[in-house]
């Protein structure tokens, strides 16, 4: 059945928009009427394009449609009714595309081919899982930790977004602080010297010139600064494999923990939701978010579908993650170990984190002290030379 649009008013005067389903366009002007609205605008609903770079869904809903979806199954609202309902209360690019998941069940899709067509929203261990659940009969279920899972992996991303914002915003203070004092108050100061003809300290000449720099050839930072961007882009594009490698091996590494964070995580919660041990870890291999690990899992996953365990297959990976990974093997409880894993790994990642925050304070007050000595430093000097020249 057709899908709708319209656009019409209350009888208090109020306008009023929606979708509806109907026979042909007579039957939808009836239905809008029946809605105790007067029609002005009524066509058939017409999906956009796939989503672009600048129009792509907040996934921070994705959560709370996924637990509305449970919700109402699980109250005995039919699938049908459930995506009605959705769309309705949703608008913009989550609204098209739940109409057109809504579309494709009612041409006799299941719910989880409907939500491939949309892979750059719906990731693909939650296809899988809705698949799982279909297969299963327990979609409410399934749902259910799909939202719980996808909560935390929000506040995760959000703690470590709260965690950037206090070092970018110290070092773009520090920068706007010594772009002011080497442009305007250091010249002004240095000029006294410079008339006066006579020999300067050293450290002075070098502040005159790093005044200079920032004074007359601004622009050139600025190349070096955008350059230096791009470079580390470059490289860290080119040579991710590299990097992902050296991130892994360096002692104490912050990123370590988080990395191990999410396979831990995604695998227990993909083996919980009954998929394959093989089809599990090629998700969340890809979910880690460091190739070198991406690639030890999926060797990891070639090797265990010819028979062999899973901590044995792991290589590279801290003895304590593969033990841990042994014993569950073992005592018949992985899913819980790896949960147990997770929690740890994202504790200690938040510790890390913390304890770089703490270091990072002192670290900006010890550079910009070092900085304003110099300054003083070089001002000074020259002053002691005129003091004794006029003795």
């Amino acid at each position: 059945m057709p899908i709708f649009s319209y656009r019409g008013y209350s009888t208090d005067g109020s306008e009023a928009t929606g979708t509806l389903e109907a026979d042909g366009l007579n039957d939808a002007v009836s239905k809008v009427r029946d809605l105790g609205l007067f029609p002005k605008e009524v066509g058939e609903y017409v999906r956009r394009g796939k989503t672009g770079f600048f129009h792509k869904p907040d996934s921070v809903l994705l959560p709370t449609i996924t637990r509305q979806l449970s919700l109402l199954l699980s109250s005995g609202v039919p699938l049908m009714e459930t995506l009605r309902a959705l769309s309705e209360e949703n608008r913009g690019l989550w609204k098209r595309c739940l109409i057109s998941v809504r579309e494709r069940v009612a041409g006799g899709t299941s719910l989880s081919r409907a939500l491939k067509e949309h892979k750059k929203i719906f990731p693909e261990f939650y296809i899988n899982m809705v698949a799982a659940g279909e297969h299963s009969g327990t979609l409410d279920k399934v749902l259910v930790s799909l939202a719980d899972f996808l909560e935390k992996q929000n506040a995760i991303r959000a703690k470590i977004r709260v965690s950037m914002i206090y070092p970018v915003f110290m070092i773009c203070v520090g920068f706007i602080v010594m772009s002011f004092l080497f442009t305007f108050v250091i010249p002004k100061i240095v000029k006294i010297f410079e008339d006066t003809k006579s020999a300067l300290p050293l450290i002075t000449i070098v502040l005159i010139n790093i005044s200079n720099l920032f004074r007359h050839y601004w622009w050139i930072l600025l190349i070096a600064v955008v350059s230096g961007v791009f470079g580390i882009r470059r490289l860290m594009r080119e040579h991710r494999l590299l990097i992902d490698k050296i991130i892994l091996k360096l002692p104490g590494s912050l990123l370590q923990a988080l990395y191990l964070a999410r396979f831990s995580r995604n695998l227990g919660f993909l083996l919980e939701g009954g998929l394959p041990m093989l089809k599990a870890l090629e998700l969340s291999a890809k979910s880690t978010g460091n190739r070198a690990l991406e690639l030890k899992v999926l060797a990891a996953g070639e090797k265990v579908a010819e028979g062999g365990r899973l901590s044995a297959s792991l290589e590279g990976l801290p003895p304590v993650m593969l033990q841990l990974i042994s014993t569950g093997e073992r005592s018949g409880t992985l899913i819980e170990v790896l949960n147990k894993a997770a929690d740890s790994y994202e504790e200690e990642f938040h510790r890390k984190v913390q304890r770089a925050l703490s270091l990072l304070e002192p670290s900006m007050i010890l550079l910009m002290g070092i900085v304003v000595g110099f300054i003083v430093l070089a001002v000074l000097l020259p002053m002691f030379q005129l003091n004794q020249l006029v003795r």
